[in-house]
């Protein structure tokens, strides 16, 4: 669904807990901790009243950035401001951000250009995320600084069609039809990290031995969400004749994240064996993408260990992009616990379940396999640009 981008100068907000109920699963990274940054949050305080989520005083309170281009000759590019639409491009060119703990702290920022990488032996697990319509990741940063800062590696790709200077540059135009070429962008983009994790490669330096390519997560929001959501689980072919479910074969997929996402119409969706964890958040006021549509794909994935967190009153974007700041802090605090258990990071003494029923009022989590009650709920009118 098309989003209006907001929100992207908010501050951004560290994950600060206390560490005595974690069981760390890897050796502890080699650094020395600086001191917190000063308008970062309690998460547990001020949200949802625990003491339980990965510390981050012993990881970063800064963030660097980095900037790699990644170009898959295989694909093509549509121009949408066309009728009909023509080839824009012979190939995909997939500049794609990358977030990492720093310790290096600049003046106005806690985000570093071009800063060195914090050590982490074998790699830190890494946090694949695709953006929604007619925004960027930049546009996210607020929320893909905390999971930097909480000791993940983020890579995050502009979509060829649907960041926002390419729909702004074809004139507005719908060029959400390219969503279906995106499954393969984010695992083109996963293969070319890890390549370049691996090997050291002039192309992205940052990345060589950066991520740990046993522990890697898929997540997204709005359309990007669907992206993930069709990767994962649709049941259909690619443009170019390929499964979805094919597309990340070899991937050490171990946790899916589906931020106000969906089920493309009359496709199939179905958990395949040995499906990773789910995590699914979704508003019930949201008036962009529709909490039935949500539960729908929800209720389609057949698995045990799922979750979802329904959100009572925020809207569509304002609780990824740090505006609706009561919605952000829980979807920081339980995404930051769910990537923390399911990429074996750390052992937590409070499962997810009851870390995310702390506030009843602003969220609840559900682990059934229905989801939450669709009842009472709020007219849906389909419009995606309120904040």
């Amino acid at each position: 669904m098309a989003i209006i981008p907001s929100g992207v100068g908010i501050a951004p907000h560290a994950v600060q807990l206390a560490q005595s109920s974690v069981t760390p699963l890897r050796p502890a990274m080699t650094i020395n901790p600086v001191k917190t940054a000063t308008e970062s949050t309690d998460y547990l305080a001020g949200s949802l009243g625990t003491r339980e989520v990965p510390s981050t005083r012993a990881l970063a309170t800064a963030v660097g950035i980095e900037r790699c281009t990644f170009i898959d000759k295989t694909r093509s590019v549509m121009n949408y401001a066309t009728s009909p639409a023509t080839i824009r491009s012979t190939h995909r060119t997939l500049l794609t951000e990358i977030r990492y703990p720093t310790s290096v702290l600049t003046k106005d920022s806690n985000d570093s250009y071009d800063a060195a990488p914090l050590a982490h032996r074998g790699g830190y697990p890494l946090i694949l995320f695709a953006h929604g319509y007619d925004v960027s990741p930049d546009t996210y940063a607020a929320l893909l600084d905390d999971w930097a800062r909480a000791g993940f590696v983020v890579i995050a790709p502009f979509f060829p069609d649907e960041k926002y200077s390419a729909v702004t540059a074809q004139h507005g135009a719908d060029t959400e039809g390219d969503l279906v070429n995106e499954p393969a962008d984010v695992a083109f983009v996963a293969r070319q990290v890890i390549d370049d994790s691996r090997a050291f490669s002039p192309g992205c330096p940052i990345v060589h031995a950066l991520v740990n390519p046993s522990h890697i997560a898929l997540a997204g929001q709005s359309d990007g969400a669907n992206a993930i959501a069709t990767l994962t689980y649709e049941q259909g072919l690619d443009p170019q004749g390929v499964p979805f479910a094919r597309l990340d074969q070899g991937l050490h997929i171990q946790a899916i994240v589906i931020l106000s996402g969906q089920e493309a119409p009359a496709r199939s969706y179905a958990a395949p064996a040995s499906s990773p964890p789910l995590l699914m958040v979704q508003s019930r006021q949201d008036q962009c993408n529709s909490i039935r549509s949500a539960v729908m794909l929800y209720r389609d994935v057949h698995q045990v260990d799922k979750w979802f967190l329904e959100l009572q009153t925020a809207h569509h974007l304002p609780p990824y992009d740090g505006v609706d700041k009561p919605a952000f802090r829980i979807v920081v605090a339980t995404t930051v616990h769910f990537f923390t258990t399911s990429l074996q990071v750390a052992r937590l003494s409070t499962s997810l379940f009851a870390f995310a029923n702390h506030a009843p009022t602003l969220a609840q989590m559900f682990d059934d396999q229905s989801g939450p009650p669709l009842t009472n709920l709020p007219v849906f009118t389909g419009v995606c640009g309120l904040t």
